[in-house]
């Protein structure tokens, strides 16, 4: 009997665990690419990261930058600031957190084998002051620098250096180190393993020196491409969030009205690729030369395009028809330049003819089938508009990493991307897609070899521009300058609503960005 009352308070503490306990299932259609967090820019593997990793700032509830493992800081001079580090931070491993790993991850993240440079743009220097200070220096005022470094994500120099990973691996070369299987940050959530293709599970840090607002004490990523499967495993009780909501399930979930909907724009453009540096077209019928060199025949496939039919029979009305590259939402943005061409096959036939390409040509276009909302079936569409001004376009799907896989080896001539602005700045996708690619974070994800002189002048101005005024308006010319040279095809802005159980609470983020600390559930 003394035995018994002696178990009573453990048994009650076992009890209480229990019933605090809140694991959440959440699912969407593509796999992360890589846990390594200086590796690829890629959403669902940011997402993923930002549960583990963190930055010296992160974002707020309503997207401005707010302390992380900096707690203040202090402008010396327009191009020095002073972080004052959080003081006690351990990683998960239980080393401790120092200016050091922040000096390291800062040289670490500008390797060019990674596509991640751009949040570390303007800064020149990242200097040790003592344990808990560190300076960043910057080429020149550096209007976007709290909102890029939210995705500078701290890596343990210890622990890379320890397990052999303080280089980023060749993810276009399918290498892999042990950052790419593995993950030790500081941040609200532990990595316990990671399936490709299954599963990827997190469990609370119950250390985190921050305030968790939710309740979620293990997180379970299930990424399941088919969207019926996805859909049937959400009504099934077998996941309780969907982040990527079909458009053909949207409208009969809602009118249910058995599950919670969180709808809102996100701040993502699908668009197309052409690779407009090569001298040859790869894979292509013509022989010798590029016709995306030319602005009449980038014009032309532009114009071949009837957004508004894909947006009506393919998206069910969720998409937003697009002719400028960043999305509402987004400084830089403007409804009156944002009106697409509309569709006028007689006029891209004779631009085509004027390029000398009569006849049109024939041409790879490598499409992602599990990324973007119903990305195969847009690449369909635009296979058969492209068809009427006589441009053969040979429809290659893959899931996204293999894709991005191959645009990033220089191997797909015409390809879909979607760019979401994680910065709600236009700089942040000008500098990384539009600019000539440099070998650092001009230019780092610019595998179409997009190279304007004009353009790159003005992502220049706009990156140390400090007068408000004229940076918006040197952005609203860059943006214009990519529409008007046709130097893109965009084709919407992404709609993508959330679907989950009744007992789910969560903070929908319109940069696509699903965040178990502000998650709850009954």
């Amino acid at each position: 009997m003394k035995t018994w009352f002696r178990l009573l308070p453990l048994l009650a503490t076992l009890a209480l665990g229990a019933a605090c306990a809140a694991p959440l299932r959440w699912a969407a259609q593509n796999d992360i690419l890589t846990l390594d967090p200086h590796s690829q820019d890629h959403n669902t593997s940011n997402t993923i990261s930002a549960h583990i990793y963190e930055g010296l700032t992160r974002r707020s509830e309503v997207y401005q930058p707010e302390p992380a493992l900096a707690t203040q800081w202090t402008y010396l001079s327009p191009t020095q600031v002073r972080f004052e580090l959080r003081r006690g931070v351990k990683f998960h491993d239980g080393s401790p957190f120092t200016a050091d790993d922040v000096v390291y991850s800062f040289e670490r993240i500008r390797q060019p084998l990674g596509t991640k440079q751009t949040y570390v743009s303007g800064i020149k220097e990242v200097r040790k002051i003592d344990d808990h200070t560190v300076d960043l220096l910057l080429e020149a005022p550096t209007p976007m620098l709290l909102q890029n470094i939210v995705n500078f994500n701290i890596m343990s120099k210890s622990w890379c250096l320890k397990n052999n990973a303080g280089s980023i691996a060749d993810y276009k070369a399918k290498d892999e180190n042990f950052a790419s299987r593995n993950a030790v940050g500081t941040g609200p959530y532990r990595f316990v393993s990671w399936q490709p293709d299954q599963a990827l599970k997190l469990v609370q840090n119950k250390d985190w020196w921050g305030a968790n607002k939710g309740n979620v004490t293990e997180l379970t990523y299930l990424p399941i491409k088919s969207s019926p499967t996805r859909v049937a495993a959400l009504l099934s009780g077998d996941v309780d969030i969907v982040t990527d909501l079909p458009p053909a399930d949207f409208f009969k979930i809602k009118e249910d009205g058995k599950f919670k909907l969180l709808e809102g724009a996100e701040v993502r453009t699908i668009f197309f690729v052409m690779d407009e540096g090569s001298d040859e077209l790869r894979d292509s019928s013509v022989k010798g030369r590029n016709p995306f060199k030319d602005r009449r025949v980038r014009e032309a496939m532009n114009l071949a395009l009837d957004r508004e039919a894909i947006k009506r029979s393919i998206m069910r009305g969720l998409s937003v028809p697009a002719a400028l590259m960043v999305p509402p939402g987004v400084n830089g943005w403007d409804a009156a330049l944002d009106t697409p061409l509309k569709p006028d096959v007689d006029k891209a036939r004779k631009l085509l003819a004027e390029a000398g390409y009569p006849q049109g040509f024939e041409v790879p276009l490598h499409c992602p089938n599990n990324r973007y909302v119903n990305d195969e079936q847009i690449c369909q569409a635009a296979v058969s508009m492209w068809a009427k001004i006589g441009v053969k376009a040979r429809l290659i799907a893959t899931p996204f990493v293999t894709h991005s896989q191959t645009f990033q080896r220089g191997e797909s001539p015409l390809y879909m991307l979607g760019w979401g602005v994680s910065t709600y700045d236009a700089q942040y996708a000008m500098q990384a897609w539009g600019h000539t690619r440099t070998g650092g974070p001009d230019g780092n994800f610019n595998f179409g070899k997009v190279s304007d002189a004009k353009l790159d002048a003005l992502i220049q101005q706009i990156k140390f521009e400090p007068d408000v005024a004229r940076r918006n308006a040197q952005i609203r010319e860059g943006l214009l300058r990519i529409r008007d040279e046709s130097l893109f095809i965009p084709i919407h802005h992404q709609v993508r609503p959330w679907a989950m159980k009744p007992g789910v609470n969560t903070l929908h983020r319109s940069n696509d960005t699903f965040e178990a600390r502000f998650t709850t559930v009954k």
